[in-house]
């Protein structure tokens, strides 16, 4: 056999073997997404801001705000008279005091009211009328007064207490916490990512290889639907655990509205991140965005605190959406198909920032 006729046969040789079979792990999108969580799981900072950092917010206003017996109201009065009468009221410590020793404590802030007779008999309450203890503090001594002196009321009432899970500032609070995360984790890491690699010049050299550019942007995506398992559970179990909130829903209409919250995010965060070229950029861009939300959206108190012209407009914001469909269905048991305007919006943004986004993403 000749030389020539070696390579051919080397040749013939290869080509009977059986194509090498490739694991589901080689392929290039399971790689991709693998990189995405070994980034993740080696930044201690991300870490502590998607896991710790919810939680140390929920424990502390959780305990800031829970609930408490009414708060006994300090008031000062001037003549033993008025004092024995306003003792019989039990949420106010009345402190008998010297005329210019009250008026001093009352300046001070130190009691919420004074109470004086006046030349007539009256008796003439001073205090300030913006502040809710001042106001609650009438209230009390005026009616501890009357009867004392023999009011009768003409209807009689009972009052009937509830103290159920469901209607506590924590309860209200969790679900809050539970959109800012899914809203901060989607567009941080979506964002920051992208901006470095682009920085990096990485995603140059990405798009020059045989890799299907949108497999890079959908490893993202599938990160982020497995890291949101665990981000969701360990905030809604934390809340059941130590608060006892109650969810109320269906499971998976919940697992339903945080997919798809999620996403939405993260096509806002892809849209902000398809131009930016450095770190510090991406953040303004991010900021600018989120900080709107964070204030207006209904976090740490409702919504609906703003004047009606607004309303709309935090209507369609997504972190409004997402944070309503989530306190109705934890809070209401609501099923998913009866939220369907917070859903359209969420879906709006999905589409309309992942479409722009597409539009836009500069790989170099």
């Amino acid at each position: 056999m000749s030389e020539n006729t070696i390579p051919d046969v080397r040749a013939r040789e290869v080509a009977k073997k059986p194509p090498r079979q490739t694991s589901l792990a080689d392929h290039p999108l399971v790689q991709l997404t693998l990189v995405r969580f070994r980034e993740f799981i080696r930044e201690p900072e991300a870490l502590f801001w998607v896991f710790i950092f919810p939680i140390l917010l929920a424990a502390g206003l959780g305990i800031a705000f829970r609930n408490r017996p009414p708060e006994v109201l300090k008031i000062a009065v001037v003549t033993p008279e008025l004092a024995q009468s306003l003792r019989q009221e039990q949420l106010l410590d009345v402190l008998q005091m010297e005329k210019g020793a009250a008026e001093e404590a009352l300046r001070t802030g130190k009691v919420a009211l004074l109470a004086e007779p006046d030349s007539g008999g009256a008796v003439v309450y001073r205090y300030d009328d913006t502040n809710p203890e001042g106001r609650a503090a009438h209230m009390l001594a005026d009616a501890a007064i009357q009867r004392a002196a023999g009011r009768v009321d003409p209807v009689s009432t009972r009052d009937q207490l509830m103290r159920e899970p469901g209607s506590r500032y924590i309860d209200f609070l969790i679900p809050g916490l539970l959109g800012m995360n899914l809203m901060g984790s989607a567009i941080w890491s979506m964002g920051f990512a992208i901006v470095d690699a682009r920085r990096k010049k990485l995603l140059k050299r990405l798009v020059a290889s045989p890799m299907p550019k949108p497999y890079y942007l959908l490893s993202y995506l599938l990160s982020r639907i497995l890291l949101l398992v665990v981000e969701v559970g360990v905030m809604l179990g934390f809340g059941a655990l130590i608060f006892h909130v109650p969810i109320r829903g269906s499971l998976v209409d919940l697992a339903a509205l945080c997919l798809l919250g999620s996403l939405s995010f993260c096509a806002l965060g892809l849209l902000l991140a398809s131009r930016a070229k450095t770190i510090e950029a991406a953040s303004g861009l991010m900021n600018t965005v989120m900080m709107p939300m964070w204030i207006a959206s209904g976090v740490f108190f409702s919504s609906q605190n703003f004047p009606g012209v607004m309303q709309p407009f935090i209507k369609a914001l997504p972190l409004t959406a997402v944070i309503d469909a989530l306190r109705a269905n934890i809070l209401q048991g609501t099923h998913l198909t009866q939220l369907a305007p917070q859903v359209g919006v969420m879906a709006f943004w999905l589409v309309a920032c992942f479409a722009l986004a597409l539009k836009l993403f500069r790989w170099r």
